[in-house]
């Protein structure tokens, strides 16, 4: 079939990282060689996720800085690192530092909030300050100026025999332009398009409507009350098009406009090469995750995107008809949480060797 989008031009994939508590190595070495085979298969990038206090990648930095020393090419990200977790200039000397070792491959996403279970884990986390934490925008605000070169202190030059700088030590030209923000609202879009970054979407959205078109707006001023709900509601939205809209408010805050950088992560299971027992396992796992998929969950109303699961020629009609896939050229399609590391290897060699391909990407060459 003809594209209906423009090629893929970048395919990574995401994983979680999981471990056995009594065993937590093996699990960080099947990430670590999950990352050279992507490597070996040609992926552009390769992006762990970030769990507290749970038996997956706690420290995405350090994996990812092991990572950078077994690999040459492929790009290394996190998506995302919630920074509520973390002080904003130990955290930019350690990408830095990451950055300058893997040859400036380092993709660093991040997003906002308070901490998970956080009237639990605010006592260990905070002791003192818990109160006094600011986890929204002004956070990764704080990330970015340190990483971009921003003074962190009014004072430098030297004191006895050491000689001190008044900004983060290393610097690494160029990651400043490599920070992603995960977002699943309007206004995380908006934010980080204001503020230059880059935009990962993800499985996950929050219901709401676009931002109001003019013609909204006009109505909106008449005094046709019904008029104006209508010009501003329309339909119901779905994934698709929430994701769009996250995708288009994005773009239209970010100074690079329609060059801004974004990436889709959906659950994508191609099943080519696929054990009749591997095709029954994923089927499954979608089909019970397909009900949250139904309406929107929860105060927040967050809306899941079904996964996506087939032989690749399937697969390429559905994300060729999905529009906010159309709006994007590069992706990073998360592996699912609970899979055995064979299956990853299965799902990695379908999506480089026959999806990919099918979506107008070509893997990179190795040298």
């Amino acid at each position: 079939m003809p594209l209906e989008s423009e090629p893929l031009r970048k395919l990574g994939f995401l994983t979680i990282g999981l471990f056995d508590e009594a065993d937590p190595r093996r699990g960080h070495e099947s990430t670590l060689e999950i990352i050279e085979l992507g490597e070996r298969l040609g992926f552009d990038s390769a992006w762990v996720r970030h769990r507290h206090l749970q038996y997956g990648i706690s420290s995405p930095v350090a994996v990812l800085a092991a990572a950078s020393q077994r690999t040459r090419r492929i790009e290394l990200g996190t998506a995302v690192i919630p920074l509520g977790w973390e002080n904003p200039l130990r955290l930019a000397e350690d990408l830095a530092t990451v950055d300058i070792l893997s040859g400036g491959r380092l993709n660093p996403g991040v997003s906002v909030g308070p901490p998970t279970h956080f009237e639990q884990v605010g006592p260990a986390l905070y002791p003192d300050t818990a109160d006094a934490e600011d986890f929204g925008y002004p956070r990764v605000r704080r990330l970015l100026d340190f990483v971009r070169g921003e003074r962190a202190t009014d004072f430098s030059g030297v004191e006895g025999i050491e000689v001190f700088s008044d900004r983060v030590q290393p610097h690494s030209p160029g990651l400043g332009g490599r920070l992603w923000y995960g977002g699943a609202s309007l206004r995380s879009a908006r934010w980080a398009g204001e503020n230059g970054m880059n935009f990962l979407t993800s499985s996950v959205v929050k219901a709401e409507e676009p931002e109001k078109p003019e013609k909204a707006a006009k109505a909106a001023e008449s005094e046709n009350p019904a008029a104006a709900e209508a010009a501003v509601t329309g339909p119901a939205p779905d994934f698709a098009d929430i994701q769009l809209s996250h995708i288009r408010t994005f773009r239209a805050h970010h100074p690079d406009g329609d060059r801004a950088r974004v990436s889709q992560d959906l659950v994508v299971i191609p099943t080519d090469s696929a054990t009749p027992a591997q095709r029954a396992r994923y089927e499954e796992y979608a089909r019970k995750r397909l009900p949250r998929t139904t309406a929107p969950q929860g105060p927040a109303r967050m809306l899941f995107s079904p996964d996506f699961v087939g032989p690749s020629a399937q697969l390429a009609e559905r994300l060729h008809a999905h529009a906010a896939f159309r709006e994007i050229d590069e992706v990073a399609f998360a592996l699912p949480f609970t899979f055995a590391h064979e299956d990853y290897v299965q799902i990695l060699t379908d999506l480089a060797g026959a999806l990919g391909p099918a979506l107008g990407w070509r893997p990179v060459q190795s040298s």
